[in-house]
């Protein structure tokens, strides 16, 4: 697996803030979204890539990690080599090898999943680094933990309108249903599915969508709308999550007006939805035909 530059997928800096990489990512997404792409699959591959990326750097935590071993392919003195972690120097490492064998051992993959840790077997709960390793030079006497935990990705869409899952645990593939309306940092449990009868536990991941903004139970987009649209009055297609609708638009309409689509939100608990809030965005043609040109300078001289 080749070692990838977050970074770079990104183009940000390495100091880059939050907000910075935020911003990139949507710009990104939205540059190589599926919707737009259709049938491209190196769009397709960029997009994956680019949702890989911001997992990692818009979690402080997992960003830690990455600056400290990911880009440097540096680890703490004493685990040795990639091939017999006996101790030693750990020269010329290359984090992807590294994150080869933690994917082996604890079937880290599927579509879109997160390494899987241990629990339950060891201090606190967690699979220690070192621990591990000592486990697998088999000088400590340690026993691998029967509980495991990790993380799946879903997009805005399937967390949406849910969505079915495979997952590789330990060499064992395991099918699973992402409900309608999962949230960000929901939980899933397979019971009994783990290494030694132990539960699989999912912590899932809702990409970011370039399209949409959730505020609670409610969705934001823009749409946009011609200018004669918005003077005059009319209808503009509005794409959803559960596919697209039509929006009238009132006669004098300016940009930045919000308009509602009741029930076209996020799913509730009860099975009713929360609501759609469209912006508008007025937009004028960028290339004119001769009829458009006069029909806009009459215009002009009228609104003298």
């Amino acid at each position: 697996m080749a070692y990838k530059d977050y970074y770079d997928v990104l183009g940000v800096s390495r100091g880059a803030s939050d907000a910075d990489i935020k911003s990139a990512y949507r710009k990104l997404a939205k540059t190589y979204h599926p919707d737009k792409n259709q049938g491209d699959e190196r769009a397709a591959e960029k997009f994956k890539e680019i949702g890989e990326a911001y997992a990692v750097l818009s979690d402080p935590e997992k960003r830690r990690l990455y600056d400290q071993f990911g880009h440097t392919g540096q680890v703490p003195p004493g685990y040795g080599d990639a091939g017999n972690f006996q101790g030693g120097d750990f020269a010329g490492f290359d984090p992807s090898q590294f994150s080869d064998f933690f994917q082996g051992l604890f079937g880290m993959g599927g579509r879109r999943g997160g390494g899987f840790q241990g629990g339950g077997g060891f201090s606190g709960g967690q699979v220690n680094l070192e621990d591990l390793l000592g486990g697998i030079g088999g000088t400590q006497g340690r026993r691998f933990v029967q509980n495991v935990e990790g993380e799946l990705q879903v997009t805005l869409e399937e967390a949406y309108g849910g969505s079915d899952e495979v997952i590789n645990v330990d060499g064992k593939r395991l099918s699973l249903r992402v409900p309608a309306g999962t949230r960000d940092g929901s939980r899933l449990r397979l019971a009994g599915q783990a290494p030694g009868g132990g539960d699989v536990l999912l912590t899932i991941r809702v990409l970011e969508d370039a399209r949409f903004d959730l505020d609670g139970d409610d969705l934001i987009t823009t749409v946009d709308v011609p200018a004669p649209v918005a003077a005059l009055g009319g209808e503009v297609t509005v794409q959803t999550l559960g596919g697209s609708g039509n929006l009238k638009v009132p006669a004098g309409s300016s940009g930045g007006r919000r308009m509602r689509l009741r029930g076209q939100g996020w799913p509730k608990k009860d099975g009713t939805r929360g609501d759609l809030y469209v912006r508008l965005n007025l937009t004028v043609p960028k290339d004119l035909g001769d009829e458009e040109r006069e029909l806009y300078r009459r215009l002009r001289d009228l609104r003298r």
